[in-house]
């Protein structure tokens, strides 16, 4: 199945967008054929680069299905990157349009969302021809760039199969019904938010309603209004429901999935207290489609980032590449359709990721006699002192059961005597006043001296990217 023909997986009146003015699937089946009508007209041809830069909207997914079912490739940018950063990627794809929301100061053709919902009334486009013969569910969709946490950008080429077979196996683990509705307040670009909120639910014939941000009081007003039975989040979002909401505000709720970052155990729990409902973690990256694993709704695991989806095998492996046995901590590989084909036009990286058909994901982690998988760290975030491994999520989960501390993040820095040494940064709630001694003598009643970080620095906030992943480079570079 190609991604476009997911618009036809639900009845024709069945509600496909929730909104001020529903959308039903038989209206999102004629609007992608407009657009489509309209790109092709606009010279939009199979294997051309097309940048998607725009908020949440129904604009963005008419967009999307629109450029692929024409066999184009779709590179969604984040839109709070600089003009610097999307110069770089508008270069790097070769991209030869860019469907946006306002006119930048870049070199490319640029479609104005604004502009073609005009001109799509005005007669002037005529029928675009089908797809070639040839073209196949292994022909590439979408280009996402990863955030560049580490460095420059990398383009991950992902095909129609990694895409639709990465839905169909999530949707085995936590199936959808043509009544669910899912909350999509993630934003589009990234591959959490479109896998799982948009063509999972596609897939099967439930309805979306879509936020184009997270405003606390307007996600739960939205989850009320339009009766929301699936959200899909990241840890911050969690953490600001579980102390602003009302129990009653999840009551119709049917699965609660963080992905993004680690869900800290204070939160997951928090969260269960108040609501009565467990959120399933899962994992995922950009390389994947993204999704690898997740909880099992029947039987979550704190901590746990749950059982790789059917279809999808894991091996965590040694510095040597052999299998470990449960318990062990190594790197966590994948191999499955869902598997990206490949870093754009870079070879070398590409080899180095993908390793006899197994993605090296430069995680970290140990699997459990029942195949529960839990990430212990990233393998570039592990400190050394003395030869000694400290594993900073190990830290950050202790810190974040301490009374007062709503955020926190620990990294390596340098030492003179031990090579490396943690070094803490923490959010306090507002009333609280930093206490270093105390936070240091619970952190010795529950880890060895070793692991102890070197300090304690308040901060106002961390830095985080659009999912709320936590910035390490950025703290890092502040301490070079």
């Amino acid at each position: 199945m190609l991604v476009h023909q997911l618009l036809h997986q639900g009845t024709a009146e069945s509600i496909a967008f929730h909104g001020n003015k529903n959308i039903t699937y038989k209206q999102l089946q004629n609007e992608v054929i407009k657009y489509r009508n309209f790109f092709h007209h606009a010279g939009i041809r199979s294997g051309d680069k097309i940048g998607l830069f725009s908020r949440n909207s129904v604009e963005f997914v008419y967009s999307y299905m629109a450029v692929v079912s024409l066999g184009a490739i779709v590179v969604p940018l984040n839109f709070q990157l600089t003009i610097r950063e999307i110069a770089f990627i508008v270069q790097d794809a070769n991209m030869k349009h860019l469907i946006t929301t306002a006119k930048m100061e870049l070199e490319v053709s640029q479609l104005i969302i604004e502009d073609i919902k005009t001109t799509l009334y005005s007669g002037k486009c005529q029928q675009a021809p089908a797809l070639p013969d040839n073209y196949s569910p292994n022909s590439p969709c979408v280009i996402i760039y990863t955030s560049g946490t580490t460095g420059t950008p990398k383009g991950a080429v992902l095909t129609h199969h990694n895409l639709v077979s990465n839905a169909e196996a999530f949707r085995r683990i936590l199936p959808l019904l043509p009544s669910d509705n899912v909350l999509c307040v993630l934003p589009m670009y990234h591959a959490f938010a479109w896998t799982c909120a948009v063509l999972n639910a596609l897939l099967c014939g439930a309805s979306i309603t879509i936020l184009d941000g997270f405003s606390p009081k307007e996600t739960i007003s939205a989850i009320k209004d339009y009766h929301v039975t699936v959200i899909y989040g990241v840890p911050p979002i969690y953490n600001v429901l579980s102390r602003m909401g009302e129990p009653e505000d999840m009551s119709g709720m049917k699965y609660l999935v963080s992905g993004g970052a680690s869900l800290p155990e204070k939160v997951a729990r928090q969260f269960f207290e108040k609501y009565g409902i467990a959120i399933l973690e899962g994992y995922g990256l950009s390389e994947a489609s993204p999704v690898v694993a997740v909880n099992p709704p029947l039987k979550p695991k704190y901590c746990s980032i749950g059982k790789a989806l059917p279809g999808i095998e894991v091996r965590i492996l040694d510095a040597r590449g052999s299998d470990l046995p449960p318990g062990s901590v190594g790197e966590l590989t994948v191999s499955g359709p869902n598997v990206m084909a490949g870093y754009f036009n870079l070879p070398e990286e590409s080899s180095r990721a993908l390793k006899n058909g197994w993605l090296h994901t430069g995680d970290l982690a140990y699997m459990d006699t029942e195949g529960y998988i839990y990430i212990v760290d990233r393998l570039k975030d592990m400190i050394i002192a003395n030869g000694e491994n400290i594993y900073p999520r190990e830290i950050e989960e202790l810190l974040y059961a301490y009374p007062g501390i709503i955020d926190a993040a620990v990294i390596g820095v340098p030492d003179k005597l031990r090579g490396q040494a943690a070094q803490a940064y923490i959010v306090l709630e507002a009333g609280h006043i930093l206490d270093k001694k105390s936070i240091r003598e619970y952190l010795q009643n529950n880890l060895a001296a070793y692991k102890i970080p070197r300090d304690f620095l308040q901060v106002d906030a961390l830095p985080k990217n659009q999912t709320g992943k936590i910035l390490k480079r950025v703290l890092r570079n502040d301490n070079k």
